[in-house]
């Protein structure tokens, strides 16, 4: 099975290799709590109080704290926060989404998938269409392929801004929706669960691959849906879409009930630390795999001096089986669950041993940019 990032492109689409592997976890099921009838500003997207559930006509009825979505005023509510993206250069033109993640009085960030804007990195433009038609240019604040994450910037204020959920908290069999622009047609909303967590998905080119620990939903993502939001019962954002997979060996591929997002949770640290300085960092073990059993095995060949692995006291050799009790079925699985954490994290692998034998360690990653 390969995988296809939700592509720039409408009528020509990218075609990325990806494995998926290794085992699902999920959270704990969130404890129920009543319903609350709130009211949503539709410009701020502020919350207050419902009066007798009734709303003033600037304001959107949302039913809060319910087990099951309100597909329709979750839709009111974070439509106006996802955008359509339009990109042209000499590489050719194609439409992405995003979201609006930040704003202030004078502009506000926009956060999307970096291949919906890669092609216009060097020469072209990017320009962005809000959920009531208007349009605005675009500048890259900064990108991260590893991640497959960037970060717009827009030359207006006080844009209603998406909220942000926790996506450690989200189970499997929870409901979502999908809002973004497939195929150009903005402001088209999906709805569906919460599939799996913490699917290795690696998606890409040679010199251009991403990995992302993927929570999957079965809410139709389709070409052009990349950058855009999944979002939970309450309407808060807890997946940036950008892939899909495909039964076929090439060509545009439409939904199968597969498609992957990259946490929310993941995702805020990168585009923090892009709004921040331009720039991105990512965890390092300090390791170098085997490529030769990379299909079957997270064999380490090789250890980075001075880095985690090392100081761990890590043997090269060994074969990672799991870490942090997640299983660990190949180098990508082993790839993609290294960079789920921020640099400094502290990590339990559990290693073969080349004697045959077993053995825990403690590992701090490190730093490094992003690329």
């Amino acid at each position: 099975m390969k995988i296809n990032r939700t592509p720039v492109k409408v009528t020509a689409a990218f075609i990325f290799g990806a494995v998926i592997a290794g085992s699902v976890a999920t959270a704990a099921n969130n404890a129920a709590v009543s319903n609350v009838v709130v009211c949503a500003d539709n410009r701020t997207q502020a919350l207050t109080l419902a009066k007798a559930g009734v709303c003033a006509a600037n304001k959107t009825v949302i039913e809060i704290g319910s087990n099951s979505i309100n597909a329709k005023s979750i839709s009111a509510l974070v439509t106006p926060s996802v955008v359509s993206i339009s990109v042209k250069s000499t590489a050719g033109s194609g439409t992405g989404s995003g979201s609006i993640y930040k704003t202030n009085a004078t502009s506000s960030y926009i956060i999307t998938n970096n291949h919906v804007i890669e092609s216009a990195v060097n020469s072209g433009t990017i320009t962005v269409e809000f959920a009531d038609g208007s349009e605005i240019p675009a500048t890259i604040v900064g990108r991260d392929r590893m991640y497959d994450v960037a970060v717009l910037i827009v030359k207006k204020g006080n844009l209603p801004a998406i909220t942000l959920g926790d996506s450690s908290k989200v189970s499997v069999g929870d409901e979502v929706l999908a809002i973004g622009s497939p195929l150009g047609l903005a402001n088209t909303v999906t709805q569906g669960i919460i599939s799996a967590l913490n699917r290795p998905v690696t998606a890409g080119t040679t010199d251009s691959t991403s990995y992302v620990n993927a929570i999957q939903t079965d809410a139709a993502i389709n070409p052009g849906n990349s950058g855009g939001a999944l979002v939970d019962t309450q309407g808060r954002i807890i997946g940036v879409n950008s892939a899909i997979a495909t039964l076929t060996s090439g060509g545009t591929s439409g939904s199968i009930g597969l498609g992957f997002s990259i946490p929310i949770n993941e995702a805020k640290r990168v585009i923090d630390e892009i709004i921040a300085t331009g720039k991105s960092t990512r965890p390092v073990m300090g390791v170098v795999f085997d490529d030769v059993s990379a299909d079957t095995q997270a064999k380490i060949l090789q250890l980075t001096p001075g880095e985690g692995a090392e100081k761990a006291g890590i043997v090269v050799g060994s074969i990672i089986t799991s870490i942090d009790g997640v299983k660990i079925s190949n180098r990508d699985a082993a790839i993609v669950k290294i960079r789920s954490y921020a640099p400094g994290s502290v990590i339990t692998v559990v290693l073969t041993l080349p004697d045959g034998s077993s053995k825990s360690y403690k590992v701090t990653l490190g730093t490094a940019p992003a690329v």
